[in-house]
């Protein structure tokens, strides 16, 4: 193995764990993956299209042939840095909704004791 690929096997638990969950990924069908990698909602979607936009840069491909040119190494980094962001993400608009909901349970509380 590279030192790249120790790097990424420390990082996913060493050799045996990442091979599991490589085989596990590889084992999903078209469909599970197209619905992981669906946001939830729109609002999420807007906001990785513009973080990634934002990483790419935003020339309209209507007036501009845009090429970008990477390394295996650096793109890389931009999936796991959007992978990231999209947990984030996840769990920010997880949070919202409960944060919604035990307002919308308080509320609800506060007016049948008074």
């Amino acid at each position: 193995m590279n030192n790249t690929s120790d790097r990424m096997s420390e990082f996913l638990g060493g050799a045996e764990s990442s091979n599991q969950f490589l085989h596990y990924v590889q084992s999903l069908s078209p469909e599970a993956i197209a619905q992981l990698s669906r946001p939830a909602s729109s609002d999420v979607f807007q906001v990785m299209e513009r973080n990634i936009v934002g990483l790419l840069g935003a020339l309209p491909p209507d007036s501009f042939n845009v090429m970008i040119t990477t390394s295996r190494e650096d793109l890389g980094r931009l999936l796991a840095s959007a992978m990231m962001s999209g947990y984030f993400l996840h769990n920010a608009e997880q949070r919202m909704a409960f944060e919604k909901s035990l307002a919308s349970t308080t509320a609800d509380l506060s007016t049948s004791e008074g």
